[in-house]
């Protein structure tokens, strides 16, 4: 059923490096750098339509470039969906979050809250969402790179964070709990449902989204503290 409904999204119109009428790549137009670009920005575009089914041949088809042209640029199928996880996960991250999220000068609320409307504007996408989702149904290791990635940047900082507020010490002197880990999974799995529910299925998401937030994350932010005394025994 996932799988069905994954192909089941509208096809969006493809970029192509040259016009409909011409033989020719655009290879006296374009640097490389810029047709480089070209060429990833289609190719997420493509693996999120279709999967990693989708050969490099339909993806040269669909550039209007031949398959030999692509691999100029990408060698081999796994290089070109290494540079993908790259663009959709790696380069989405926004440095100025790591000292949001432990700036202490302002409440742990407020800035879980400012986090979650820029991560969401750049992670729940149809490309990201999509993506990660087929990943995993190939077996690939994109998703275990992503989640790591999310784990080292987001979740271990603001479980920190949650530390300090409970006056529990730091991850650096008593590692995290795994139950500690699962609170924060457990609210973050409510955006990415709604995210799944939109790209995935299709269906109408009706709820204003910096509510959403507000009601999930200023809720885990006031309880988790209290939670995670809890689970040390110091309640």
């Amino acid at each position: 059923m996932l799988t069905k409904s994954l192909s089941m999204s509208p096809v969006r119109p493809p970029i192509r490096l040259v016009a409909d009428n011409s033989d020719l790549p655009v290879r006296k137009r374009l640097p490389r750098q810029e047709r480089e670009k070209l060429i990833v920005d289609e190719a997420i575009r493509f693996f999120a339509e279709v999967g990693f089914e989708g050969q490099t041949r339909a993806l040269a088809e669909r550039l209007g470039v031949t398959q030999p042209l692509l691999y100029r640029y990408f060698p081999d199928k796994s290089s070109l969906i290494d540079r993908v996880y790259q663009e959709v996960y790696l380069n989405r991250w926004n440095p100025a979050w790591d000292s949001l999220i432990t700036d202490r000068s302002r409440p742990l609320k407020d800035r879980l809250k400012i986090f979650y409307r820029q991560f969401y504007d750049n992670y729940f996408t149809y490309e990201g969402v999509r993506i990660f989702l087929f990943a995993g149904l190939k077996g690939l290791d994109l998703n275990t790179k992503g989640i790591q990635e999310l784990m080292h940047r987001a979740v271990l900082p603001i479980c920190g964070e949650i530390r300090h507020q409970a006056g529990l010490p730091s991850p650096t002197e008593a590692p995290l709990l795994p139950a500690e880990i699962e609170t924060y999974w457990s609210m973050h799995s409510h955006f990415f449902y709604r995210s799944v529910r939109q790209h995935v299925y299709g269906l109408p998401i009706t709820d204003d989204l910096d509510k959403t937030i507000d009601l999930h994350v200023g809720e885990y932010a006031e309880r988790a503290p209290e939670l995670f005394r809890k689970l040390h025994g110091k309640a």
